[in-house]
């Protein structure tokens, strides 16, 4: 099967929401900046930066909570050494997800008052060192809430300066409807890729029909649809996947198996595992950004191919043929991992 390459540029671009910034169809999600999936450092994370600035992605996407805040000072720190750095980046991050003692939030994995989306806010931008941030998500809604007197907090944010754009991350396509009926959302965060694809039950058509960008986080799987996936008997402790369904056996060898027949593909294709995954997430729909996130710079260059192929028809329907619809084995969070997501369908 031969490549149709994007004539117009090499890099399939995407913009953020109807009037937003272009940026690469793959960007950054720096949860890795942190131990979420092992071990790491600030310098491997700065060579991250490099990297990404060197392979010309240039959509990088943070968190308050990542690396109890490390990611976002990371790359506030990098961005302040040089100003063609700062330029280089559309930066994205997040808030409303509650850390801490429990009896202190009401016993609630989330908190979007006006008072602690603020404080948060404020954090981030310093530790960012920024007076505003190019798109701001709430990480996850808080149902104390309603979703519209949330979007005026962030209307608010917009309004003082502090953000360019409106996020919402993992809700339920009624809820993207309501907040947008208060101010358009530029873009919606969810899990998505060959093995997660709930999106499709009503998230992408509602995106795409509002003008908001889907940005999928996870897209290669957790590392599940890479060339190098984790084994049977590795050591997860103090992973983010440690204990999730989809990575304990059986449903660990069952996955292994589906998607080794995925690898064999991509190796047929004369393509990483990565770069395939991610290419069929952005042949969804040109609204579609794929965000992954790895501690290795070699991982990263592999998956940066994935922002220039483009998909013919028969390669989409191949790919869907060794992965269908509801192949994997294993619901895609614990019960623990489980904290505020909004379910729908």
């Amino acid at each position: 099967m031969g490549w149709e390459i994007s004539k117009d540029e090499m890099m399939i671009k995407r913009r953020l929401g109807k009037d937003g910034p272009v940026i690469t169809g793959v960007g950054y999600g720096s949860m890795s900046f942190g131990a979420a999936y092992g071990p790491t450092t600030a310098e491997n994370s700065v060579a991250i930066l490099d990297a990404m600035r060197d392979l010309g992605l240039d959509h990088f996407d943070t968190a308050f909570i990542y690396a109890g805040g490390e990611a976002e000072t990371i790359f506030g720190r990098y961005c302040a050494q040089s100003a063609q750095a700062r330029d280089f980046f559309t930066v994205a991050t997040k808030g409303g997800i509650f850390r801490g003692d429990p009896a202190a939030n009401d016993g609630y994995p989330n908190n979007n008052s006006r008072a602690f989306l603020t404080e948060q806010l404020d954090t981030s931008l310093r530790r960012l060192q920024r007076d505003s941030v190019d798109l701001y998500y709430l990480h996850r809604w808080d149902q104390r809430w309603p979703i519209e007197e949330v979007m005026q907090t962030l209307v608010g944010f917009k309004q003082a300066g502090k953000i360019r754009a409106i996020g919402l991350s993992e809700v339920a396509p009624s809820t993207l409807r309501r907040a947008a009926r208060v101010h358009p959302i530029a873009a919606v965060q969810s899990e998505y890729s060959l093995w997660t694809r709930q999106p499709e039950l009503g998230m992408l058509q509602a995106c795409a029909e509002l003008d908001t960008a889907f940005v999928a986080f996870s897209p290669v799987g957790r590392g599940m649809l890479s060339d190098r996936p984790v084994a049977v008997g590795d050591d997860l402790s103090g992973w983010f996947i440690d204990g999730n369904p989809r990575f304990v056996e059986p449903n660990l060898s069952a996955n292994l198996a589906w998607t080794d027949r995925f690898r064999a593909l991509a190796g047929d294709m004369g393509v990483p595992a990565a770069a395939l995954a991610l290419a069929w997430v952005l042949a969804k729909g040109p609204h579609t950004v794929a965000i992954p996130g790895t501690r290795s710079v070699s991982h990263l260059a592999e998956a940066a191919q994935g922002a220039a192929l483009v998909l013919s028809p028969e390669q989409i329907a191949a790919i869907e043929t060794v992965l269908p619809v509801g192949f994997a084995h294993g619901d895609r969070y614990s019960d623990r991992q489980w904290r505020g997501q909004e379910r729908y369908c």
